[in-house]
C-alpha cells in the first residue's frame, strides 16, 4: 500500500477528524444512526491522516503525494 496523500491533505483530514470526534461535532438527538455515521467518518479520516493512504483516491486514480 503506497501513500497517496500529501502533507496538506493529511493535516486537513486530521483537523476534520479532530472536529468530528470532538465536543464541537454536530449531534442529532433524535437520530442515533447519524451520530454513528459522524463518528465513523471521523475515525476513517483520522486513520487516513496517520496512514497517508485513501482507498477512494486510489480507485479514482488521484495521487495527492506528487
Amino acid at each position: 500500500m503506497k501513500q497517496n496523500l500529501g502533507t496538506l491533505d493529511r493535516v486537513l483530514r486530521f483537523i476534520l477528524a479532530f472536529w468530528l470526534l470532538g465536543p464541537l461535532a454536530p449531534r442529532f438527538w433524535h437520530c442515533g444512526w447519524a451520530n454513528m455515521l459522524i463518528v465513523l467518518l471521523g475515525i476513517i479520516a483520522l486513520a487516513e491522516s496517520f496512514i497517508g493512504y485513501c482507498p477512494c483516491m486510489h480507485w479514482l486514480g488521484i495521487n495527492g503525494k506528487d
